[in-house]
């Protein structure tokens, strides 16, 4: 079994758990006169077709790492990256969750990659300094840290969090 394979059957089991967090973040309690005049009692937030990203992170990691998320920067493959793609503008949130020894999810974040890519132009352009680095695994593939405290407060990067 390839590594993608045996990652993402492990990353799946916690769908579940991350489509609970989600939607409680993208369904709001509609305006009263969008109930009184046109039957709507909920609006999702932003967007109708909203794309998310997830990643969980393996136990141990959140405690290392505590204001840490990753985004892979290299696959054995040669393949499109994560980074790659959502600097080109593909999803517009991403799920980053940190998985506990007992099956559940530790301490999460909601992004908001239209934040990230902002923040990743200002810093191409006007040197504002987010902090981050690269760092390659043994199997190939290679990913770049950021710390969410060294983002702009503006547009708020983080949606949500556990915390």
């Amino acid at each position: 079994m390839n590594i993608y394979v045996r990652n993402r059957i492990w990353s799946d089991q916690y769908l579940p758990q991350i489509q609970r967090i989600v939607g409680a973040h993208l369904l709001h309690n509609a305006p009263d006169v969008l109930d009184w005049h046109e039957a709507t009692d909920l609006l999702m937030f932003g967007a109708k077709d909203m794309r998310i990203a997830a990643r969980v992170r393996r136990p141990g990691y959140a405690e290392r790492f505590p204001n840490h998320f990753t985004v892979r920067t290299e696959v054995p493959n040669g393949g499109e990256t994560e980074l790659s793609k959502i600097v080109n503008g593909y999803a517009d949130w991403m799920f980053y969750g940190h998985a506990d020894p007992c099956g559940g999810l530790d301490r999460w974040w909601i992004l908001d990659l239209r934040a990230f890519r902002a923040a990743l132009i200002r810093q191409a352009t006007n040197g504002q300094t987010i902090r981050y680095g690269d760092r390659k695994n043994d199997d190939g593939t290679a990913f770049r840290w950021f710390d969410i405290t060294s983002f702009p407060k503006e547009p708020p990067l983080v949606v949500a969090s556990s915390s």
